[in-house]
């Protein structure tokens, strides 16, 4: 495997992406603005479990800020990675323009940073997380500033292959979801959380159609783009290519869950210009030989045991047990 550079490492894709890189022998560095002190907790809050810190262990940690073209360009001179896979992004799909300056900065500005230093001499390829969220057609129009600001940087990299020969892939990551997800807002471990405290969780119409993908097949598909031939210009598609509404994902996490109080559908209004869609996953079989493995049932089982478990030892850590 090759030496790897993973920025975002301590994210929910980020940290499970850098345990697999290590299984499988790559020479991993993991880059963010504030890498962690205790790799154990680290560890468990990443998915795993406390055997494996050990894996942690070999990870070498490096502090930047990718907004600032001048530490990223040191940073990839002095590791010189041949892959690096940009996952560090600022996720939400907030719609107030509050968010415009700080998603340009995290999600455009770090990528275009990234593709500069590369295209000064270096060979080694780009992997950029691109999302399911970014328009498509012939008048494209974002949903939110989270989306145009992905939507230019995947711009970005087709215009740095095609001008300027830097070996740079997109994969499009659909509804990412699966243990270790340590954002509380988003709508899995909101609904798990809550249900398991008793509560009933406000939702939605619940009416959106997603294609759910679980954390691991990402993590594979990941390598996979990682290591397969030169494609053209489109992404490859990150999903498991069938769409569930979000009022079937609840409701399959409250049969998980024996006691769990009724969602509260209707309780919040939907978002405007919520884009749908499925991925394609024969033209990723084609291109890289990668599919999706874990079926969602399955995967929401074992993202709700997950959480059960995080929240027992949240709770006996705190008790001193």
């Amino acid at each position: 495997m090759a030496k790897a550079l993973v920025t975002g490492a301590t994210g929910f894709i980020g940290s499970q992406l850098c345990r697999k890189l290590v299984v499988l022998g790559a020479e991993v560095h993991a880059v963010s603005r504030n890498p962690p002190n205790e790799l154990e907790v680290w560890w468990r809050s990443a998915g795993g479990d406390i055997s494996d810190a050990a894996l942690a262990a070999k990870i070498r940690w490096w502090s930047a800020n990718l907004t600032d073209f001048t530490a990223t360009r040191k940073l990839i001179r002095t590791i010189r990675p041949e892959v690096t896979y940009h996952l560090a992004s600022q996720v939400t799909g907030s719609r107030n323009i509050e968010m415009v300056l700080p998603l340009l900065q995290n999600n455009f500005v770090s990528a275009v940073n990234l593709l500069l230093a590369a295209a000064e001499g270096s060979t080694h390829r780009i992997l950029l997380a691109g999302s399911f969220e970014e328009p498509e057609g012939v008048d494209p129009v974002p949903c939110s500033p989270y989306a145009a600001a992905k939507w230019s940087a995947s711009s970005y990299a087709r215009m740095f292959r095609a001008l300027y020969q830097v070996d740079v892939v997109v994969a499009k990551i659909f509804m990412v979801y699966g243990p270790g997800q340590a954002d509380y807002t988003k709508l899995i471990p909101y609904v798990i959380t809550t249900l398991l405290r008793g509560e009933a969780p406000r939702l939605t119409s619940g009416l959106r159609m997603l294609d759910w993908i679980y954390v691991d097949d990402v993590v594979n598909g990941l390598i996979a783009s990682a290591q397969g031939p030169p494609t053209d210009d489109r992404p490859i598609d990150l999903g498991s290519g069938q769409e569930y509404s979000i009022r079937e994902i609840v409701k399959q996490l409250t049969n998980l869950i024996p006691g769990a109080p009724e969602p509260l559908f209707e309780a919040l209004p939907d978002r405007p210009l919520e884009r749908l869609g499925k991925s394609d996953i024969g033209r990723s079989h084609n291109l890289i030989g990668w599919g999706p493995s874990t079926i969602l049932e399955s995967g929401l089982s074992r993202t709700v045991e997950w959480y059960k478990r995080c929240m027992f030892w949240n709770r006996t850590q705190g008790s001193g047990e």
